[in-house]
């Protein structure tokens, strides 16, 4: 079993939904790199639960940094990030193992442990941990920031209702606290309404709904990548198709691609101020990477998320001690959608895998 991300720049995880704590062991970081308590913050903050119309559990998720950091630097030793979980229901999961949720690992995990895992919210399975990697992805942001690269994202879409591109956004300042932006972290100010009022029609339809993320990884130069399997795509999709509830990924036209003609994909090469660029690059029609490198256009991602599993109303599901499909409600605090928390998730996991492909190309460190 493997919960470690990244070769040069690695991210471990561990802790239960329920358990005493969460976090996130980073190792690779360079001796020197500037330890940045605002960004720190701001990842939390944008992932944690407890905002108006998502979950209610109110974690107060203060980040501890254990070992690895001195008088505000990275020592070049592994750096221990952990929060205490201080806000749980356990006897919300009183069913378990015994009635497993439809839609969640419940039974695979009950199975492969034989008894042994710690079910409760999800435990290990559960988005809980996805704190470890935003606390790890906020401190390797400055790594990026010293080259001039970047990493964007936000809500794309919820149901049917979708938001314009990042490319035809601010995708800079920041969105201003107590708005509807902010709470969904979601960048297009006239989505964002028909999204909110939808959210709370499923909130009282007692149900939930898919979702997806926009990201945009700007400012690569040429050859970042280390292709096969270490390529930009690959990379990119295992570390994204991770997160919970993640079920598929697009890189730049995505889906459509399959529909479309090689004339139509390809993009032609010309040269701005004596350097190659790809026509598109300016509206973010451009591919940014080609045989797993990047081609200094923009890269753009769209990962889509499953409808969270767990509804207010009443599901049918098996009984393991009766063998018998029975009732169940579960109770707790969940969110009726998965993309507005995940944007931190997301691009945390980009800020993660875009550092260590710079590490390991010699962009970085």
């Amino acid at each position: 079993m493997s919960m470690r991300m990244g070769d040069r720049l690695r991210v471990t995880l561990f802790g239960e939904s329920h358990g005493k704590c969460v976090g996130a062991l980073l190792e690779g970081l360079p001796a020197g790199t500037e330890i940045d308590n605002d960004a720190l913050l701001d990842f939390i903050n944008r992932r944690k639960p407890g905002r108006k119309g998502l979950s209610t559990r109110a974690e107060i998720d203060d980040c501890e940094i254990m070992s690895g950091v001195h008088e505000g630097l990275a020592t070049g030793w592994p750096i221990l990030l952990l929060t205490y979980n201080s806000d749980v229901r356990s006897k919300d999961y009183s069913f378990l193992p015994d009635h497993p949720r439809p839609g969640h690992a419940d039974m695979v995990e009950h199975i492969r442990s034989e008894g042994a895992s710690d079910l409760r919210g999800g435990g290990s399975q559960s988005a809980r941990l996805t704190f470890g990697l935003v606390a790890a992805g906020s401190q390797a942001r400055s790594l990026l920031d010293s080259v001039g690269w970047s990493c964007t994202a936000h809500l794309s879409s919820v149901g049917d209702i979708s938001a314009k591109s990042l490319f035809d956004l601010d995708r800079k300042s920041p969105l201003k606290e107590g708005t509807d932006m902010s709470r969904l972290n979601c960048r297009d100010p006239e989505s964002v309404t028909k999204m909110s009022n939808f959210l709370d029609k499923v909130r009282k339809d007692l149900d939930s709904i898919g979702s997806t993320v926009e990201l945009l990884i700007e400012g690569l130069p040429i050859g970042v990548g280390e292709p096969w399997f270490d390529g930009i795509e690959p990379a990119l999709a295992r570390g994204l198709m991770a997160i919970p509830g993640a079920r598929a990924i697009e890189f730049s036209h995505g889906f459509s691609t399959s529909k479309m003609r090689g004339s139509e994909n390809n993009d032609a090469w010309f040269l701005e101020d004596g350097k190659p660029i790809l026509e598109g690059s300016d509206s973010g029609d451009a591919d940014g990477a080609l045989g797993g490198r990047s081609t200094s256009s923009a890269v753009r991602v769209v990962v889509h998320f499953k409808p969270p599993s767990s509804l207010s109303r009443e599901q049918s599901t098996l009984h393991l001690p009766s063998g018998e499909k029975k009732p169940l409600k579960v109770h707790g605090r969940h969110d009726p959608v998965l993309g507005p928390r995940a944007v931190p998730v997301v691009e945390a996991v980009a800020i993660l895998v875009i550092s260590d492909l710079g590490i390991i190309g010699g962009y970085l460190g």
